[in-house]
Order: C-alpha cells, then structure tokens, then sequence
C-alpha cells in the first residue's frame, strides 16, 4: 500500500484529514453549525457535507463498483460551485438548509469515510491519484474556511463567546521594520518538480524584476492604529475610488472585529474579546485598506512576482504560524513571518500566468473561472495546515473582503 514520506498509508492520511476537519467543529454548539451571516460565510454543517460530497461525487459513485448513493438531494444541496454537476442550492441561501441536520450530516461523514476505506484498501489506478490528492487538498481549503466563518458567527454574536481558551498573554516585541533589498534581474516564479500543485501555479516562468525592497515582517496592529487615528479612513488622497466608497458605504473605519470602549481598543479572538495587542500582526483587512494604508506609508504592496522571490529568499515555512499550532490567531513574529500569521494581499490581480491551460471538464472550473476581479494573496495564515502551503501557492479574494486572516507586507521601489 502507498505511504508518504511521513510514512502515512494512504487510508490512514484520508481519515486524519477528514478527523481534522471534524476537530475544529468540536467545540461548536448545535446552533453553530447552520448560522449563515452573510454571503460569503457558510454553515460548518454545509462545509462538513460539501468537502463529503466531493468523494462521493468524483471518486466513489463513478468508480467504486457497488456504491450506494447515501440521499439523493445531497448532490443538489451540497454542490458549491460545479455548474457540470447539475442544479445546486444558492450560496446566499446556505443557511436555510436545516434539513438534513448534524447528525444526519455526521452520519454522511461516516458512510462515504467507511467506503472509501473499502476503495483505497485495493489498488487504485494511477489516473485517479491526482484526484483524490485534489479532494484531500481542497477539504483542507475547507478546513481554513471552516476556522474564518466561525470566527465570523461567534465574532458577530452580541456576546463574543468563546470558541477555545487563549493562551497566556505575552509580552513580546515585535521586531524593528527594515527593509530587505532585493536586486534587479530575471527570475522564475511558479510551480516545477514532483508533488501536488494547483493548477493555477503553472506554468513555471521567467519574470523580470526592477530593483526592490521588501519589508520583512508584516505590518503590526500598532502600526496600523496610527493610520486609523490619523483619520486615514477619511483621507482620500490615499484610497483608491472604489476602495474610498466602499469604506463610506460601509461604514468602515478599522479593520473588521476592532471594537473601541472606554478602555481602549479591543479585538475580538476565537479566545473572546481580548485587548488590541499593538505588536500582533494587523489582521482582517480588505485590499483596499491595505492599499491604502501602504500609500499612508509612501509605500506599496508588493507584486506576488516579488513576494514569491523574496519569500524564496527569506521565508522560513518553519517557523510559521500555522493552523498545527491551534493558536488560531497572529502572534508576534518569529522570522520574517513570509509563512502563516495573515495571508499577504499584493498588488497583483488574479490572472493566468503564461502556459496555464484550463482543464476540460469539471477540474477545469475548480481555478480558471475565478481569474477575475480578484486580488492575489501569499503565505497561508494561522487556519492554513502548514502541509498545505508553498511559495508558488496562489490564494484569491475579492478586493473588499475582510473575514480571512489576511494582513500587509509593505514594499517600495528602489531608488
């Protein structure tokens, strides 16, 4: 039977990924599980089922010969996106979806775990590995969405319940911002060698750079404090048009789970609502803050060209912040913090690199139909499994979104 280097078969990394995604959703009340606060928050219980249906659908009711289907409208309750695997259920509506409750999700869990224990326990054909490689990457995708949507319930509750306890409060210091210079020439960016990537990391290329500079770490809450009570959220001459309307429409004028009292600044943790820790990396930002806060600085975001080359240069993946150290929260760096803590907006757009060929098919619309109107972030956060992340890795998000652990890395041109 197939083991990975860490000497894992392949069935016994199927149910540790699978048990991973059941272990976040432990300490969840049963009201938890099917709150939807806005569109693009959705349900644990629909996560728990979608990452369930992509086995069932793709590897076991077309291959695995016997198969029994666990209910009939999963497959239009639970498909999130596939427009090849018929009528789906609306995003926006996720959360009306009360029936099938959690233990009959749970139940769906066990039925397509317990199959595909009998499937994988024979010789599966190699034209289905990178599938399956693909289903156990995207659950933990899933895994990453499942911590960032329960923030967003419990952090959008009146009372700021607590998911886990946090660990004791330190008194560390962020390090000094410098600057690390990087030379001008070419260089390669994407994915090349064995092991899995997603499609929207190929092909490897060459780039040319300008001389740069890159900070090395990323930007603190402190940091950040400073650009909000200089009224930086009012200031025009540093907004992009669209990111300006967006913040008066919105009423935005800190970044998302920033609450003021009396006291002072809070923020709140899936510990609860804690003090604003001024040397924490800044969290929970859109493009457009980011963009513009930068420009505060008389600085900029970097390209993912000059992220990927710097963090090849200067990241130490581990030392990161990841989602192992269950501390579900940024924390003041070891390093140069280009892996975990916050993903790192740049100033790219979210478009094919030279050579990307969109598959036929439904892979072909699990990356390639989103290369639009969206903003390219680097270096996973603390919900990223850190098996899971790599410098070619390309996250994408909507320039006004805030509900990911996403932060700054400031950079500028060299003179």
């Amino acid at each position: 039977m197939d083991t990975n280097e860490k000497g894992l078969t392949l069935i016994d990394r199927f149910l540790s990924i699978r048990k991973h995604t059941e272990d976040i959703c432990a300490p969840l009340k049963l009201e938890d599980y099917v709150v939807q606060p806005v569109v693009d928050v959705s349900p644990p219980k629909w996560h728990l089922a979608h990452t369930t249906w992509f086995f069932e659908n793709f590897i076991l009711s077309p291959n695995f010969k016997g198969y029994k289907e666990f209910h009939p409208d999963f497959n239009f309750l639970f498909n999130s996106y596939y427009e090849s695997q018929g009528k789906r259920w609306m995003r926006t509506d996720r959360g009306n979806i009360t029936r099938p409750g959690v233990e009959e999700v749970y139940a769906y869990r066990k039925h397509v775990n317990e199959a595909m224990k009998q499937f994988l326990a024979n010789e599966i054909g190699s034209e289905l590995m990178p599938l399956l490689e693909l289903g156990l990457q995207h659950e933990q995708q899933h895994q990453e969405l499942l911590v960032t949507d329960i923030k967003y319930i419990l952090g959008h509750n009146p009372t700021f319940p607590t998911y886990q306890p946090s660990e004791k409060k330190t008194s560390a210091k962020a390090i000094p911002l410098e600057l690390i210079k990087i030379e001008a020439g070419n260089y390669r960016i994407g994915y090349n060698g064995p092991g899995f990537h997603f499609d929207n990391e190929e092909g490897e290329h060459q780039v040319y750079l300008h001389d740069f500079e890159i900070a090395n770490r990323l930007v603190t809450n402190g940091e950040y404090l400073e650009f909000v009570e200089a009224g930086g959220y009012e200031n025009f001459n540093h907004w992009q048009m669209e990111g300006l309307e967006w913040a008066k429409s919105n009423k935005i004028s800190s970044p998302l789970y920033w609450h003021k009292n009396d006291e002072g600044w809070n923020t709140f943790t899936l510990g609860g609502l804690k003090p604003l820790d001024e040397n924490e990396p800044v969290t929970h930002i859109s493009y457009y803050e980011a963009e513009a806060y930068a420009s505060w600085r008389g600085m900029r975001l970097p390209t993912e060209q000059e992220w990927e080359i710097a963090a090849n240069g200067y990241g130490d993946k581990d030392s990161g912040n990841f989602a192992e150290n269950k501390s579900f929260h940024p924390l003041v760096g070891k390093g140069n913090q280009f892996f975990g803590d916050c993903w790192e907006w740049t100033q790219s757009a979210y478009l094919p690199y030279p050579f990307f060929k969109r598959e036929k098919g439904y892979l072909g619309e699990y990356n390639g139909k989103f290369m639009i109107n969206q903003m390219v972030l680097r270096g996973g956060s603390v919900a990223t499994p850190k098996s899971h992340i790599r410098s070619t890795y390309r996250n994408f998000f909507h320039p006004h979104l805030q509900w990911q652990f996403t932060g700054i890395r400031l950079a500028k041109n060299s003179l």
